[in-house]
């Protein structure tokens, strides 16, 4: 399968982070002109129509102050007829125009916005399910949490900002130049065009700079968080080991790298604001000096005066403030390439088009000549068959390492088989859709992990909307349901982050019987009582007993005198089948099996 690369940020090369930066862009402007809904569509115009009117309002509101000025100051003709005061006032009323139509537009535009953060976290948080087993063992799970969290924050940063700051301050900084050539003279016009350009030229060079010190910071930061996270998921182990220290100091280590990039930053931020202030103060005293002196030649009013310094406050305010947005931008624009780059991340196993629902008849599993590695030069399983019958229960054995587990998660789908067919019912399961695959095979696995809510939320995983008296019904079958019911909350008792309430034994039969009510044909038990002590274990039998009734198990067995009643025992030794057959017969072979049997009871016994 070609693999799709995710969109490079390239500290070094402006050309590629600028293309970087477009190529975002795009990505987003669907999630703001969606398919089919008109509404959402109406209400982007709207946006932009009054944005264009609150701009036409606010580069026409000076001029309501020169007139205001010039008519106490006894010059000029008096704008519309208005005395002092009433253009006094309908200066005012002007600016609380420009104020209400940015209120109406930003109320206008809010559904827009929060309906496209709501599209993509939840296409970036479907997408992360999808992506296949060897994707997720392979990422820090802290790690990821943190670029979708940043990612969505950077979408939310640039609709807010770059629709209504970016875009309406070059609508009004064109207004402006055009009013300053029309009314006064094409010097004004020139001081003001370099004052910005030299402004936005020194903020971009710095502010790239600048991005390359956020990088490092957000590197940092994700480091901090996931050992941070890490850590605490590993509570007992780090109290088994007295490492409350060496924790401390592996996060603080971590949170140092974090500080000096973050004094990096804040220092290029002192010095970006300082070279801003620089030359927006230098236009302003230049464009200033040039309308006084226009003022005692006679060719100027000194409402001309007043309005050419209000313009360029009106000028200043925003451009102070476009250093701010664009650094957030460019910053938002690097969050958000990560979690896009996240979106581009191709899911290993897809389904084929037009796959169809997987039909189990009885549930009879077959492998074939099946081949499979996790790397290219280090090949798993070697040409593996193995008939599981429908109703039947196949146990397979084997050292670590053996292939044992890798059988059950390409059973699962969570890999494919790299040769060979692995079937049920006759059906290779490459050629149905994996959840129809997934909801005829339930899983018991060596650990179970729960959710951290109620025993009743747990349980009921197993299977949507089911109801009360079919959680109940699944907690009786797994022998657990008297055990909930000595509990002071009963179903209601949290089980704690990873069910670390609950013995290990609890956790399992409340995983057993959330495997129960999903009530699948096939069952998979990975190795379910490998990590429980014997006494444990052998009341874990009987609901796993009861589990398999009626169904095809699979068990993925370490201790052997857990899977002496199965149908077939299959031994595995180095991705290969060495023998199959009943427990009694491979006793009598005296093979592979045999020796295994031999150690184990010796193990036990000393």
């Amino acid at each position: 399968m070609r693999s799709r690369r995710s969109i490079p940020l390239s500290p070094d090369d402006p050309t590629q982070t600028s293309a970087s930066g477009w190529s975002t862009l795009r990505r987003v402007a669907p999630y703001l002109w969606p398919e089919g809904r008109l509404d959402i569509k109406l209400r982007v115009v709207a946006a932009m129509v009054l944005l264009l009117m609150a701009k036409l309002v606010t580069v026409l509101t000076p001029m309501f102050y020169k007139g205001a000025v010039d008519a106490l100051a006894g010059e000029g003709v008096p704008m519309l007829a208005l005395g002092a005061v009433g253009l006094t006032v309908a200066y005012g009323m002007a600016r609380l125009m420009a104020n209400g139509f940015q209120q109406a537009r930003d109320a206008v535009f809010a559904l827009v916005g929060q309906r496209a953060l709501r599209a993509l976290a939840l296409e970036t948080f479907t997408h992360i399910h999808r992506l296949s087993m060897r994707y997720h063992i392979t990422r820090k799970t802290g790690g990821l949490s943190r670029i979708i969290e940043r990612g969505v924050k950077g979408v939310e940063f640039l609709l807010r900002f770059m629709l209504f700051s970016i875009g309406p301050l070059i609508l009004e900084l064109l207004m402006i130049a055009v009013i300053f050539f029309w009314l006064f003279d094409v010097w004004y016009l020139v001081v003001v065009a370099v004052t910005i350009a030299a402004y936005v030229k020194f903020t971009f060079a710095v502010t790239e700079w600048r991005v390359k010190l956020r990088r490092k910071m957000n590197e940092q930061d994700t480091d901090a968080n996931q050992k941070a996270i890490d850590s605490l998921l590993n509570f007992e182990t780090v109290k088994y080991f007295g490492a409350e220290a060496r924790e401390a100091a592996r996060y603080d280590s971590a949170m140092e790298g974090y500080q000096k990039a973050a004094l990096s930053t804040a220092y290029s931020l002192s010095l970006l604001n300082f070279g801003q202030s620089l030359l927006i103060t230098s236009g302003l005293i230049a464009v200033m000096v040039m309308a006084a002196m226009g003022v005692q030649n006679g060719s100027l009013t000194v409402g001309d005066f007043v309005m050419v310094n209000a313009y360029m406050i009106q000028i200043t305010m925003p451009l102070n403030f476009l250093g701010t947005v664009y650094r957030e931008i460019r910053q938002s624009l690097v969050d958000m390439s990560e979690m896009f780059g996240l979106l581009e991340q191709p899911a290993e196993v897809t389904d084929k088009p037009g796959a169809g629902d997987i039909a189990v008849s009885g549930g009879h599993v077959r492998l074939e000549d099946v081949r499979f590695g996790y790397e290219d030069a280090r090949p798993i399983l070697k040409g593996i068959s193995l008939d599981v019958p429908a109703g039947q229960t196949v146990a397979i054995v084997g050292s670590s390492g053996s292939g044992k587990s890798t059988i059950g998660r390409l059973l699962f789908r969570f890999y494919d088989v790299q040769g060979g067919a692995l079937t049920i019912d006759g059906q290779d399961v490459r050629d149905v859709t994996q959840d129809s695959l997934h909801a005829a095979i339930g899983v018991v696995p060596q650990d179970t992990v729960l959710f951290n809510d109620s025993i009743r939320y747990n349980i009921a995983y197993g299977r949507d909307n089911a109801s009360d008296s079919e959680v109940i019904a699944a907690a009786k079958s797994a022998q657990i349901h008297d055990f909930i019911m000595s509990l002071p909350q009963g179903y209601d008792t949290q089980v704690g982050e990873r069910g670390l309430k609950l013995s290990g034994g609890e956790k399992q039969r409340v995983g057993i019987a959330r495997t129960l009510l999903k009530n699948p044909p096939i069952l998979l038990l990975d190795e379910a009582t490998s990590a429980l002590d014997t006494d444990t274990e052998r009341e874990i039998q009987g609901a796993l007993a009861q589990a398999g009734r009626g169904r095809t198990v699979i068990t993925i067995a370490h201790r052997l005198s857990t899977i002496a009643d199965a149908d077939r025992i299959v031994v595995l030794e180095q991705g290969t089948v060495v023998e199959q057959g009943t427990h009694a017969q491979l006793l009598a072979s005296q093979g592979r099996y045999y020796s295994l049997w031999t150690r184990q009871q010796n193990e036990e016994a000393a």
